[in-house]
């Protein structure tokens, strides 16, 4: 495949500098975005601004880059609606996989072309082309989705079939979330003993207790910027967890469990087995 049009929704942090990156690498791109400075950097960049949302379905293929179920819920059914039987939707939100099959209901063929593609990183990694992202969707939805992603993703992961990236990063993030959560009681625990945040982190870094939660709150200058930044998404991503684990019949107790018990205020453990997400999530 050569030169694709793609159609753009959800310009934020991560999704604005993915959009550069479409364009460096020559995509044309038809942005959707509601904040006048966004379209106005993204024109400048080679974007085409789109007045509705609807327009971008006019594309080989749709990004969605939406924070939440709610969000895809609230905008994506009319653009499934309008979209060529042939282009297909990458939606980048960790959420429901039934959110998905909630949009084919949208699709004139009953089923959309839909792969979803979780992703694990940070707006510096779209910016140097190492987000990483795991796709999930049919065979024959996933080359036009690989190579819109690859131009700031590496590596790119496939899962299995549609839902599956979702399953991947969920897991994911709950493993994140549980060993942030053990990392911040270690710190803690350091503090009692007179080791300061900085010193213990720069060991950790070096030693056998070192994890990718350790660098991030690192990053972000320790660890009170560290949990007010992720316990909004990890919140979110928890409950999702929560929702996915009772309705297969999975145990995720253990896991559920770690998540919860620490600083960052992630919901209520004793839910773990029974409690459904939202309902404005739904």
């Amino acid at each position: 495949m050569g030169t694709l049009t793609v159609g753009f929704l959800g310009a934020g942090q991560i999704g604005e500098p993915m959009v550069e990156r479409l364009l460096a690498a020559g995509h044309r791109v038809r942005l959707y975005a509601r904040r006048p400075e966004v379209r106005g950097r993204l024109s400048a960049a080679g974007a085409q601004p789109v007045d509705e949302a609807a327009d971008v379905a006019a594309s080989d293929v749709v990004v969605s880059c939406l924070y939440s179920d709610a969000q895809m819920l609230d905008v994506l059914p009319e653009i499934v609606e309008a979209m060529d039987a042939r282009t297909v939707l990458v939606s980048h939100t960790t959420g429901l996989p039934g959110t998905l099959d909630r949009l084919d209901t949208y699709a004139a063929g009953g089923r959309a072309a839909i792969v979803d593609a979780s992703f694990s990183g940070t707006p510096d990694a779209v910016r140097a082309g190492r987000l990483v992202v795991y796709l999930g969707g049919d065979p024959g939805h996933l080359a036009p989705a690989r190579q819109v992603v690859g131009a700031y993703a590496r590596p790119v992961l496939t899962t299995g079939g549609r839902g599956s990236a979702l399953h991947v990063k969920l897991l994911n993030n709950l493993l994140f979330a549980a060993i942030s959560q053990l990392t911040l009681r270690t710190l803690e625990a350091g503090r009692v003993l007179g080791v300061e945040d900085s010193a213990l982190l720069e060991a950790l870094a070096a030693g056998s207790g070192g994890s990718t939660a350790g660098r991030y709150i690192t990053a972000r200058g320790g660890a009170e910027p560290f949990t007010a930044t992720v316990t909004p998404y990890l919140r979110k991503d928890v409950a999702a967890c929560r929702a996915v684990a009772a309705e297969a019949g999975a145990d995720l107790t253990t896991l559920l469990a770690a998540a919860h018990d620490g600083p960052m205020r992630l919901g209520d453990p004793s839910t773990t087995r029974t409690e459904r997400f939202d309902e404005d999530h739904r």
